[in-house]
């Protein structure tokens, strides 16, 4: 007799996982299905985001950023220091390890809950009066489990270019580019989006001639214009060579390096030799071989699931979630569906503002923003008013020796909420979950102004900027 579930979920990525979590937290039986092996064949729970994503590349982006204060900045602390070298593999060693600690966790976690690893490749094989039949093959004989409801968490990988192989050595993509055994001379990145910066910048810290290629006339569309003007600055002086209207014309590798003949945006030819080259085009989701038609179920035409706005399919009792559906590409968005979904299959009544839903690029400065940017509440005709404070006059910012960067806040012009927070700076990653929690309740700017913040602090910006909407900040 097939094993019987309240709820299954495929995959556990953050989404899956987290989604797995609360519905047992909620009393439910609860199996979840990981194919996911590590480059030593060990099966492994957390998906492409603690395996190859989010969590190593963090990692690495602050052991470079250790290296290139200790190579650059140190001096103007009165610290000299002399032979400041990089050990590649003791890095990557570190990496691994916060992975391999992060991804035990989990499994830690499956078991505090008791929650099923079914370790395989899960697929929908039709549907019964007792369930959904899903078959998990991959690890032994293939066996089928019925579930009452289902949760696609399956997640995404990184979008190739076509005729350009991905060997993960030479061209690489987000996995390969965490994984190189020597700091290349010369890296080409193609794509200037999120992943794009954050590796180059990596390797750039590290002593690479970094060159961006990006297809995209402008850079940074996603982020407020004033945000991604002052990020452009930044790059160029840190070394990151970006180029913009790029057409990729052809990729030739060799065993020693790459050659990418392209077009400029002025339609010259160019050609860019480098050691490495990164391809980061997006990503797209993971939904092929999941047996959808076997339930009255298919992906649309771009390869995505189609749900309403409380992540629910057109089958019954079937959901999707994260990066498999429409919304951006983010772990901690697919961490808060996995949990409205969950809490929909207990007959609760959850909710996700996807306006409230914060982006982080960890670049150094990191960038961060919630809610719309100024063009696009102008272009929607909307009335705004502004308010911007630079990190250059905050004391804890010349303290830590980071200056750079400032907080843009935009209200509506005659009821003051606020309606978007964009931030371009040291710790904006920490510093939007206060804009966050303002936009959830529906704050004005002027309820951040009168907070107060704690002196001196990064955060003291965020209530200037508050201030500034009303052309009244306290230190400008």
């Amino acid at each position: 007799m097939s094993q019987q579930f309240d709820v299954v979920v495929i995959g556990a990525g953050p989404g899956g996982y987290i989604a797995a979590i609360r519905a047992a937290q909620l009393g439910k039986t609860v199996a979840c299905i990981e194919e996911w092996k590590n480059p030593a064949g060990a099966l492994k729970l957390g998906g492409t985001c603690l395996n190859v994503g989010c969590i190593p590349s963090k990692a690495l982006l602050a052991s470079s950023e250790e290296f290139e204060n200790a190579s650059h900045h140190l001096e103007q602390h009165g610290i000299d220091v002399e032979g400041v070298k990089i050990d590649i593999a003791k890095m990557m060693s570190r990496k691994d390890g916060i992975v391999e600690k992060m991804t035990s966790g989990i499994e830690y976690l499956f078991k505090k809950n008791k929650i099923t690893w079914l370790k395989g490749h899960g697929k929908f094989v039709g549907n019964s009066d007792a369930g959904l039949r899903i078959e998990v093959s991959g690890e032994g004989e293939p066996e089928v489990v019925v579930a009452k409801n289902v949760i696609i968490a399956t997640g995404s990988k990184a979008r190739h270019l076509p005729n350009v192989p991905v060997d993960n050595k030479i061209v690489a993509d987000n996995e390969g580019a965490l994984a190189f055994d020597a700091v290349p001379k010369k890296l080409a990145v193609i794509g200037a989006g999120v992943i794009g910066l954050e590796l180059g910048s990596v390797w750039r810290r590290l002593g690479a001639e970094v060159t961006v290629l990006e297809a995209l006339p402008q850079f940074l569309g996603a982020a407020d214009e004033a945000v991604a003007k002052e990020a452009a600055k930044l790059f160029k002086k840190q070394g990151l060579d970006i180029h913009l209207g790029i057409n990729i014309n052809e990729v030739k590798t060799t065993g020693e390096g790459v050659t990418i003949a392209y077009t400029d945006k002025d339609g010259n030819a160019k050609t860019l030799e480098a050691d490495r080259l990164i391809v980061s085009v997006g990503r797209v989701p993971n939904t092929d071989n999941l047996g959808l038609e076997s339930i009255g179920l298919k992906a649309n035409e771009r390869g995505f699931i189609d749900v309403d706005d409380h992540c629910r399919t057109t089958v019954p009792n079937v959901y999707a979630i994260g990066d498999v559906v429409r919304g951006p590409m983010l772990a901690h968005k697919a961490e808060d569906e996995g949990v409205m979904v969950a809490e929909l299959i207990d007959e609760q009544k959850p909710h996700i503002d996807y306006n409230c839903i914060p982006w982080v690029i960890y670049t150094e400065p990191e960038i961060a923003w919630v809610g719309k940017t100024e063009q696009q509440l102008k272009a929607e005709g909307r009335e705004v008013k502004t308010g911007q404070f630079p990190f250059s006059i905050n004391g804890r910012a010349l303290g830590i020796a980071k200056p750079d960067g400032f907080v843009k806040m935009i209200a509506d012009a005659k009821t003051d909420e606020l309606l978007g927070v964009h931030i371009i700076a040291a710790n904006a990653s920490d510093l939007i979950a206060e804009a966050v929690v303002a936009m959830e309740f529906k704050a004005a700017s002027e309820d951040i102004g009168r907070i107060c913040h704690p002196h001196p602090s990064l955060s003291e910006v965020m209530r200037e900027a508050a201030l500034g909407v009303e052309k009244r900040s306290l230190n400008k």
